[in-house]
């Protein structure tokens, strides 16, 4: 079980989009300073099940970008996971929706991952799930753009702890 006070990555089976966001948000807090470099980012899935391995084209997008997260194993989201997480982040309007109707307590840091772009930025990532690598690298990228307005949300939530 991770910390108290994760980040939620949250995306539908968990071997996919959540895995390689959770890669790229855990390289991207390790290169900052402060209270952000010692938050962990955490990935479930709403349909997941337990250990499944990560899917061969986020290995690769992600290995392209110089992280490696072929060691992940997939796992589903828990009430336990949602109680000590300080933000939850989902991909979709659908992730979002199910953590409302599920969760009891409902976490009061639920978001979209894309969600502190500016408009007209698209919110919603894509399932890549059985796509060629294009669409796992174009998913990769859709999460790397929204990394700088999550981690200014980040440094405001964290500032006020």
């Amino acid at each position: 079980m991770p910390e108290p006070g994760h980040i939620l990555v949250l995306c539908t089976g968990n071997i996919c989009r959540s895995p390689m966001a959770e890669g790229l948000l855990n390289h991207a807090l390790a290169a900052q300073t402060g209270p952000l470099q010692t938050l962990k980012v955490v990935s479930a899935g709403v349909a997941a099940r337990t250990g499944d391995p990560v899917s061969e084209n986020s290995v690769i997008a992600l290995k392209k970008a110089g992280i490696d997260i072929s060691q992940h194993r997939s796992r589903p989201v828990t009430q336990e996971l949602l109680d000590q997480a300080l933000v939850v982040l989902g991909m979709t309007e659908s992730h979002r929706s199910l953590i409302q109707v599920k969760a009891a307590p409902v976490p009061k840091r639920l978001h979209l991952f894309r969600e502190f772009l500016p408009p007209p930025a698209e919110r919603e990532i894509g399932d890549p799930y059985g796509g060629p690598l294009k669409v796992y690298e174009s998913c990769r990228d859709e999460m790397v753009e929204a990394i700088p307005g999550l981690l200014e949300f980040l440094r405001k939530i964290t500032a006020r702890a």
